[in-house]
């Protein structure tokens, strides 16, 4: 089951997202449902249109399946899916 605590290690694709912040301006505000992902990219599925946001540098709002809104650094998610999926996430100390 997805959580905000353990959103980093799940699959993305099917999740509504939207973008807040952005290193690119013309990606803030892109909002619709995952569709892809790569090792660098988030491919989001905006009204009729698929628009790729670079995770490095963005701030992504996510909704979860049970309604739990959840705001990702887009860093963290920098990583092959597969690979993230089973690598280890550090608490804060």
């Amino acid at each position: 089951m997805i959580t905000p605590g353990n959103i980093c290690r799940h699959e993305l694709i099917g999740l509504k997202a939207a973008v807040e912040r952005s290193t690119n301006p013309s990606q803030v505000g892109i909002s619709g449902i995952v569709a892809d992902e790569t090792k660098n990219m988030l491919v989001i599925f905006s009204g009729d249109r698929l628009k790729a946001v670079q995770k490095k540098g963005a701030v992504f709002r996510m909704h979860l399946p049970d309604d739990t809104l959840v705001r990702v650094d887009g860093s963290v998610l920098v990583a092959q899916p597969e690979k993230r999926i089973s690598m280890r996430i550090r608490k804060p100390r």
